[in-house]
């Protein structure tokens, strides 16, 4: 069959990885692509939010799965618009996209089904969301409501920087409109782990489990970025933790959407707390995380379009997922100032030093094919991911892997994974 991916980062480059595996995958197409996609894929240049086109292209090549592998075209109901034209697509439609779209949404579904969470309050009002700070517990988490590269939650140690965090928000309108509305919630502290989930509507299959490094900086400083390195499986997600969850969180969350009238079919990412009163939900997204798709999906034995198809046709609980029982780690080479300002079009080299060694990947994310041959065109460029029989030899690897790489203002954390030497 034809396979068209929709999305241009390293997610989308990962899952393009694990489709060009499956047996009845005879061509892949891309929308719009980067240029490593670009050796598993035909790269087309259409936009992830120019749906008409996307589903025109989907006909006229008769493309028999569609995989959409970014949040705003979910959001923005581009599985709605391609089942209009009769076409398979792999994704939430948009009223469960929402559970991603819209953080409100999601923390009065929690609170509605009693699914374990940070207790929270929403504002659409700037002057009362500052009021309410005045007697707040510190520290304290600020949320925009909508989608903002997941950059839009503000950890805010003291009462300044909590009013300071409300009017860069809803005031200044840093992340536009999906600031409008906040939700302002208890600060949790505990293992953050990550854990993604095909779903039919009705069944939920978890895979292994994830860790991401949201920080720009070493030791968790620095601003929120789309992510800067992560690690699978979790050494803090015990079999006891993993059950609690099946039973309190990811079941009974299918079962609330489905309740509401909004079955989910696609990834369900839940990203937990572990805290000390037990495992409780930071968020959810409705899609592939990135980068954590990059260490889960190399770990998979799985044929992807099996799995996927099974989704959309509704009989996942045919099916039984099975993981690698070794690990993964990944760690983003960025452009040095990013998320802020950085400079673009600079020559990467050394991609041939992966050539032929097993267990070593380099998944694109901010890339372009030029005459100078493939440069920088994005803040996160580069997710270098290696396994090893453990994670320590992993991490290794993957670190020994980011050295054969090179571009000239070339950035990373050095500590991706160092969580590992304490569990």
């Amino acid at each position: 069959m034809k396979v068209l991916i929709v999305g241009s980062g390293g997610r989308e480059h990962a899952i393009a990885w694990a489709v060009a595996k499956s047996p009845k995958v005879d061509k892949i197409y891309c929308a719009p692509g980067n240029a490593g996609i670009s050796e598993l894929a035909e790269c087309v240049p259409i936009g992830a939010m120019e749906f008409d086109k996307l589903t025109a292209f989907a006909k006229e090549n008769e493309i028999g799965l569609t995989i959409i592998g970014m949040d705003d075209p979910l959001v923005g109901g581009v599985v709605d618009a391609f089942e209009k034209e009769g076409l398979r697509v792999f994704g939430p439609k948009k009223n469960a996209a929402i559970i991603e779209g819209s953080k409100a949404f999601s923390k009065d579904l929690m609170k509605k089904y009693n699914i374990p969470t940070a207790a929270y309050e929403t504002f659409t009002n700037p002057n009362k969301a500052i009021t309410y700070l005045e007697t707040a517990k510190m520290p304290i988490v600020l949320k925009a409501d909508g989608l903002a590269l997941g950059k839009g939650v503000l950890i805010c140690q003291n009462r300044e920087e909590a009013i300071d965090g409300v009017k860069t928000l809803m005031l200044d309108k840093q992340f536009g409109t999906a600031g409008d509305t906040i939700v302002i919630e208890e600060f949790m502290t505990g293992r953050e782990v990550s854990v993604l989930a095909f779903c039919d509507g009705k069944t939920i299959k978890c895979m292994t489990s994830a860790q991401d490094h949201k920080r720009a900086k070493d030791g968790d400083q620095g601003l929120n970025t789309g992510g800067m390195g992560t690690f699978s499986p979790s050494p803090f997600y015990t079999k006891e933790v993993e059950e609690f969850c099946e039973k309190y969180v990811y079941q009974p969350t299918i079962d609330a959407m489905a309740a509401e009238g909004r079955p989910f079919t696609g990834i369900l990412f839940t990203g937990l707390m572990l805290t000390e009163d037990g495992p409780k939900v930071l968020e959810y997204n409705a899609r592939f995380g990135d980068p954590e798709a990059q260490v889960v999906l190399p770990r998979m034995k799985n044929d992807m379009i099996e799995v996927m198809e099974a989704c959309v046709d509704g009989r996942l609980s045919e099916l039984t997922l099975e993981f690698e029982d070794n690990a993964a780690v990944c760690v983003v080479l960025a452009s040095d100032g990013y998320p802020l300002a950085y400079e673009k079009g600079k020559v990467i080299t050394g991609f041939e030093n992966f050539k032929g060694k097993e267990g070593y990947y380099v998944f694109h994310a901010g890339t372009k094919k030029t005459e100078e041959g493939i440069v920088t065109n994005g803040g996160r460029v580069l997710g270098v991911t290696a396994k090893g029989a453990d994670l320590k030899e992993a991490r290794a690897n993957a670190y020994k892997a980011t050295e054969w790489i090179a571009f000239s203002n070339k950035y990373m954390r050095n500590d991706i994974g160092k969580a590992i030497d304490e569990a």
